[in-house]
Parts: structure tokens; sequence; C-alpha cells
């Protein structure tokens, strides 16, 4: 679990610096508002491209094979990033980056699905999750160290370091499953296999028809669509809104960019630890109010006539959007059976970067068109926070087994 915690460390800060290096990539490129969103929107259309054929993949081959490659890939075109002559270059930098990136969260899921038995599951996820806002965190702080003495290209060219790193380790040390791991005895296996339907090793035939007869995954696909536009809104268009439109120097925009980060990473590990063991019966309070708690400060912090009051606000609307993905994620990852969460977990993320595309690009526009003003973008992402709580409400809080739900034969 370590070494996918800090892979997924890793990812964040990878696709995260472009936001924070933005403000400056569009200074030397010339670049306008709508143009710095098809930037940031560029690897995102990549990833959503990537989640269901990567959790195929995990399904199909494992994920040690899988998770390595997609690790390999995404370190060699970060590196790439940095080199781009142009707007152009930059767009095809990003988009194959995407595509490599985009089979690891599937990898991931499906691990936690194999190696942890339910009970666990939240608080596991929460603690990988978490890792996101904590790469995230970093990468203000990354970028702006880096920025100053090399410029933003060195950037992108020292992010291959520790991904090619890690992609070794990956290998060396991680297995399918428990049952293909030597660390594990045979008390351990049947702790984690209680309660299941199959082993947690890859399994050959899976189809996007049985994932599509689980209970409530259209909905998490919904709810995760809807909360993501805001969510990728927020953390593209930080950094470059604390610039533009509020004044910040770099410096002050690395601290207060990677605050709500680090507040963040509080989130998920409190919103992990409280699904699986304070509130496993209603899993969905802890989401609602993450929702509801997001919002109210993302409206607060538009209207906020100081740095203080904006960066505290702010700081706190990355502590409940954070902690909304641990909680969230527990209820597929406890309704889902093993065997098909790859390929459920790439379909539900899809959702995710769909919005993750859409949204800096959106933003773009609505920056654009009001002049330089974000009133309309936080109106937006305040609105599609809402709009998720709606789907949210009403998801069943006890589907049937998905256990029960068994492949066709035929």
């Amino acid at each position: 679990m370590s070494i996918l915690t800090v892979a997924w460390v890793v990812s964040f800060m990878d696709r995260t610096v472009m936001s924070v290096a933005l403000p400056y990539i569009s200074e030397e490129f010339h670049l306008l508002p709508w143009q710095g969103g098809m930037v940031l929107s560029a690897f995102f259309a990549s990833y959503s491209i990537s989640q269901i054929p990567g959790g195929m993949l995990a399904d199909r081959f494992g994920v040690r094979r899988v998770a390595t490659i997609s690790l390999l890939w995404w370190s060699a075109f970060t590196a790439l990033t940095g080199a781009a002559a142009n707007f152009t270059h930059m767009l095809l930098a990003r988009f194959i980056f995407g595509l490599g990136e985009g089979v690891f969260p599937s990898c991931v899921f499906k691990t936690i699905a194999v190696w942890f038995p339910k009970q666990e599951r939240a608080t596991a996820n929460a603690i990988k999750m978490a890792a996101g806002p904590f790469g995230a965190a970093l990468a203000p702080l990354f970028v702006v160290g880096i920025m100053s003495m090399w410029g933003w290209r060195h950037v992108f060219y020292l992010l291959f370091v520790p991904g090619f790193a890690i992609a070794l380790i990956l290998w060396l040390f991680i297995a399918d499953s428990p049952a293909e791991s030597k660390s594990v005895d045979a008390t351990e296996l049947s702790e984690i296999d209680e309660g299941e339907s199959n082993g947690g090793g890859p399994i050959a035939k899976t189809s996007m028809g049985e994932v599509m007869r689980q209970p409530n995954i259209v909905k998490y696909f919904l709810a995760l669509f809807a909360y993501d536009i805001a969510y990728w809104g927020f953390t593209s268009w930080l950094p470059t809104y604390l610039v533009q439109a509020r004044g910040f120097s770099m410096v002050q925009m690395g601290v207060a960019a990677s605050l709500p980060f680090v507040a963040g990473t509080v989130g998920c590990i409190l919103g992990g630890w409280l699904s699986d063991r304070v509130l496993k019966d209603s899993r969905k309070l802890p989401i609602i109010a993450s929702q509801l708690g997001a919002a109210l400060l993302l409206f607060c912090s538009y209207f906020a006539t100081s740095s203080i009051v904006l960066i505290a606000c702010q700081t706190m609307a990355g502590f409940f959007l954070n902690f909304f993905f641990s909680t969230f994620w527990a209820l597929p990852m406890n309704s889902v059976p093993r065997r098909l969460m790859g390929v459920a977990s790439g379909f539900i993320n899809t959702a995710g970067q769909i919005a993750a595309f859409i949204s800096p690009i959106l933003i773009g526009y609505l920056v654009t068109i009001a002049g330089g003003s974000f009133g309309l973008t936080f109106g937006l992402l305040v609105g599609s926070l809402l709009a998720s709580c709606a789907i949210v409400m009403t998801i069943s809080d006890s589907p049937k087994s998905d256990i029960l739900i068994r492949p066709r034969t035929s």
C-alpha cells in the first residue's frame, strides 16, 4: 500500500504542476485564457479515455504489469512537457501523458479491493486518496522553488526521476493478489476473502454489461461528474486566479495554492476513517456534508475582501472537497464485487475525468467572456456541488448486495 500511495503522490504532482506553472507558461507562449484551459484539459481528455481500458487491463493482466507500464509512460511524457516549444507541442505532450496516467487509478482501486477486507477498504482508500491532495500541496512549493532557480521547464524534467524509481520498486515488490504473495499466510488470506464470492486474482471475463447491472452505478457516475466539475475547476484555476484576479506574487501564490491541499490531505484521511469506523451504516451523510460545506466556503471565498479571509475560506474548501472523495468511494468499493472493481472503478472514474476535461476549458471561456472576472466561474463551481449533492441524496443507503448478482454463463 505504501508503494501505491507514494505513486499516487507523484501522479498528482505531475498533473498539478501544470496548473501552478500555467500563468508563467502562458506569459512565455502568449496564451489567451481559453488556450490555457485547453492546455489543462488536454491531459484530462486522454486521461478519461484510458479509465475503462485501464480497468479492463488490470482485471485481465493484473496490476503489477499494467501499473508499472503506466508509471514509466507518464513519467517520460512529463519530462517531454518541459521540452515543448509552442502551444501545439504542449497540447500533444499533455494528451499523450494523460493516456498513460489514465490507466493507473483503476489499478489502485483494484489493488485495494483485492488486498483489503471490506471493513477496511474505505480507510485504505482514504490513505491513498489523501496522497492526491498531499501531492497537490507539494506541487506549488516544488514549482515555485524550481522556477525561481531554473524556470518552468526544469519542473517537468526533474519529475521524471521519482516516477522511474517508483516504477522499478512497484515491479519488484507488488503482487497481483494476496494469493500470489509469499508474505501472506492462510489466515490473512481467509480474512481478506471473508464475505466475498471469489478470490482476488485477475479474472479474464468481465463486461460493461455486468458493471451496469450493479445497483446505483449510474448514480455514482453522475454524482462524481457533477462534483468534479467543481473540484477540477477549483484545482486547475486556483493559481491563475490568485495571480491574475487577486494580485498574488509567485511566492504568495505558491503558499496559498498549497494550503487547500494540505487541509485536503487531512480531510481525505478523516473522511475514510469516519466512513469505516463511525458512519458505516449511513455513508451518505459525510458525503452530503462535504458537498454543502465546500459550496458554502467557495461562495464565501469569492466575496472575501481580505487575503487572510480568502486563504482561510479556500483552505477549508480544500478540506471539504477532498473529504468527499474518501467517503464517496466507500460506496462503490463496498458494493461492487472485487472481480468487477477494475472495470467498475474505471467506469465511475471516467465521469470525473470527463468533467475534469470540460471544466478548465469552460472556465477559461467564462473568464474570457467576463473580461477577466471569475464571478461566473465561482457560480459554476457552487452550482455543480449542489447538483452533485442532489444526486447523492437519491442513492439507496442499503442497495441489494452486489455479490448476489452473478454473471451470465453464456
